[in-house]
């Protein structure tokens, strides 16, 4: 079958590279998408059953650090367009282990950068790096109205948006020293389906289903801008097709609430999708010791994103909190098989027998 592009995609098995394989390999049946992704703990193939017979998908277990595989891979499968997910990205594992967060994030980064260098050898027609990134790296705000944009100045304060804010320079560098066609966004917090349940959303969620205490940092102060996954997705295919090369784009849902609020909202709409009375899990709110580091607000301007290229959130958080938690308590086999560790022994072990 003749496909009119090759894009490869990294990451394609976590849960904000899942929506973007789906959105893709659907919207664009003339596209050969390849999913690469090295189905760590977090890359999970069960969220990708919908589509994993369509004659433009392919998938291919791989890490990006290996270099010699990346070449391979861009050579084999003609790959003329990357839009580049693949990432350590929790920031409490960063401070345990940062030199994971380093190896994966910087040099698997840079891995890429220089296989696709090779395989395009200057001929850049046509070709796009495309490299997404975190409102992490801008550092914190404070409580006033100021909002990140696409010229505020890097001021990383963990090991995980340090090395998101190495791999931003590098790819950059890429760009101004051998002309690679680039992109970088920077986005707010993803929420919505298969996230994986480390993150405070799919956490609280399966916390409450099962009455267990729900861990609040400090007093629940600390903001955040939160991005429907989906919105996301679309955002990624406006700007990875009209985006301007060389250029940055931060992707936001001008929606700022506290920790506490929000984790208040999930506790009440689980409560009610579970028939439980107002108020039944409120108890299980436990506040604990505050996180090493933790940045006080993080707030997105996507205005330029909106201005140049007509993007923005089509959801509310209210109904987008809403869609994910049915979502979740209506995918509770998919929470269990997750929270239990068995797809990962079911990966190693289809793998290894190959």
């Amino acid at each position: 079958m003749s496909f009119s592009r090759n894009i490869l995609i990294t990451g394609g098995a976590g849960f904000i590279g899942s929506h973007v394989v789906r959105l893709f390999v659907n919207k664009y049946p003339d596209y050969h998408i390849i999913n690469l992704d090295k189905l760590t703990y977090a890359g999970n193939l069960a969220n990708l059953k919908d589509i994993e017979d369509k004659p433009n998908y392919t998938f291919v277990r791989a890490d990006i650090c290996d270099f010699d595989t990346m070449c391979a891979l861009f050579a084999g499968h003609r790959i003329d367009g990357v839009i580049h997910l693949a990432a350590e990205s929790h920031v409490d594992r960063s401070i345990k282990d940062p030199f994971t967060f380093a190896r994966t994030n910087v040099m698997g980064t840079l891995s890429l950068l220089q296989a696709a260098k090779r395989a395009w050898n200057g001929d850049w027609e046509g070709k796009l790096f495309y490299h997404i990134s975190t409102d992490e790296v801008y550092g914190a705000l404070q409580f006033d109205d100021t909002l990140f944009t696409e010229t505020t100045k890097y001021d990383p304060h963990s090991p995980y948006s340090a090395s998101k804010a190495s791999s931003d320079h590098f790819v950059r560098a890429y760009h101004d020293t051998y002309g690679m066609p680039t992109l970088v966004t920077n986005c707010s917090n993803n929420y919505g389906p298969y996230q994986f349940p480390e993150k405070l959303i799919p956490l609280f969620i399966n916390n409450i289903r099962h009455g267990k205490p729900l861990p609040v940092y400090g007093k629940g102060e600390n903001v955040r801008d939160w991005l429907y996954v989906v919105d996301h997705a679309r955002a990624i295919d406006v700007i990875f097709h009209r985006g301007k090369v060389g250029d940055t784009y931060n992707i936001g849902g001008f929606n700022e609430w506290k920790n506490i609020d929000i984790i208040k909202v999930i506790i009440s709409t689980v409560d009610r999708l579970l028939g439980n009375a107002p108020g039944t899990s409120d108890h299980l709110i436990t506040y604990v010791t505050d996180r090493a580091g933790h940045d006080l607000r993080y707030a997105i301007d996507s205005r330029k994103l909106k201005a140049e290229l007509g993007w923005g959130p089509s959801l509310q958080f209210e109904e987008g909190i809403e869609k994910t938690v049915k979502w979740y308590l209506d995918h509770q086999d998919w929470m269990d098989n997750i929270t239990s560790g068995e797809y990962e022994k079911y990966y190693e072990e289809m793998y290894r027998n190959r």
